[in-house]
């Protein structure tokens, strides 16, 4: 029998910390096939030194894939492919997959976005995308090299809303097997979007005010335009339909509060180092679009957009 061929597409913080793990288990169970996909100095040095991860979780750091590629257009008939690359990236490299899927491919997107899935599904229309959330505190060190402070990185996932009863137990067993904390549930929504409400608030008064999380909770003025935005969030989630907590805007603060004081946010660092490509689209853009198309007012998250912008 033809073993699964899973492919990690993107080996930055996300990518590198559960590519990794994958891989590593896959080392001594050789039951699938699993190929890394990365570009330019990443992929030399993991085609040289294979996959470098220091993490507590690991004494071995480094793995070695069956197979790294370059380019999509070199992957052949993929089982499952992890999408851990920046949310800019997420339409082109939707485009490239088209061309090299088979009808039963899933797909499991690892960004931590409130429209991630409606932005694949505008793209891949008839295959299963499991939503999901992601928690773990890892980044690049160097090309090839992720490092990982802190708990074991956790993945929420669900079942696809348009392919509910697909089976996908060998999905949950791949990630099971790899010691990944995982929580599967059938509906992962109210995970994602209570996630979104902390990054994309905290994200875009940080990155106005070139702030850090601990000012955003104690400062008067960031606080008030950090719960606006989340006002708006809660109108558009409670549309769709979306379940959340009664007090979603006090717990979100609360969760912040438990960050040590000067943590700053990737939004905030990306557009104060000058960055071109940032995710100020994957919070604001994405609520800005939802208000639009639900005939809800955003015009708080508007003005910060437009200030961000022009900043």
């Amino acid at each position: 029998m033809n073993k699964k061929h899973i492919v990690v597409v993107g080996l930055g913080g996300v990518g590198g910390y559960f590519g990794f793990k994958i891989n590593k288990t896959n080392e001594i169970s050789g039951k699938y096939k699993v190929s890394f996909v990365a570009r330019g100095e990443t992929y030399e040095k993991v085609k040289e030194n294979g996959l470098i991860l220091l993490s507590p979780e690991h004494s071995d750091h480094h793995t070695y894939p069956d197979a790294i590629e370059q380019n999509i257009s070199d992957i052949k008939a993929p089982d499952l492919v992890l999408i851990c690359v920046k949310e800019y990236d997420l339409e082109n490299v939707c485009r490239q997959l088209v061309e090299i899927m088979h009808k039963d491919t899933v797909l499991l997107p690892m960004m931590n976005g409130a429209d991630i899935y409606e932005r694949i599904r505008d793209i891949i229309p008839d295959h299963t995308i499991l939503p999901t959330c992601i928690y773990v505190a890892s980044h690049i060190k160097e090309r090839g090299m992720v490092e990982h402070k802190g708990k074991p990185g956790k993945m929420i996932v669900g079942r696809d809303p348009e392919h509910f009863s697909m089976n996908i137990d060998w999905v949950i067993d791949l990630l099971k097997e790899s010691k990944i904390d995982l929580e599967f549930k059938d509906n992962s929504l109210t995970d994602i979007w209570t996630k979104f409400f902390f990054i994309a608030s905290f994200g875009l008064v940080t990155a106005k005010y070139n702030s850090s999380i601990g000012t955003v909770c104690s400062d008067e003025q960031q606080k008030q335009e950090a719960t606006e935005i989340m006002k708006e969030m809660k109108k558009i989630a409670d549309k769709k339909g979306i379940l959340l907590q009664p007090d979603i805007i006090d717990s979100t603060f609360e969760k912040a509060a438990a960050f040590p004081f000067d943590t700053p946010t990737s939004l905030q660092l990306d557009i104060h180092s000058g960055k071109k490509e940032n995710e100020l689209e994957l919070f604001a853009g994405a609520i800005l679009k939802s208000g639009k198309e639900l005939d809800i007012d955003t015009l708080f998250t508007r003005k910060i957009y437009n200030e961000i912008m022009s900043g």
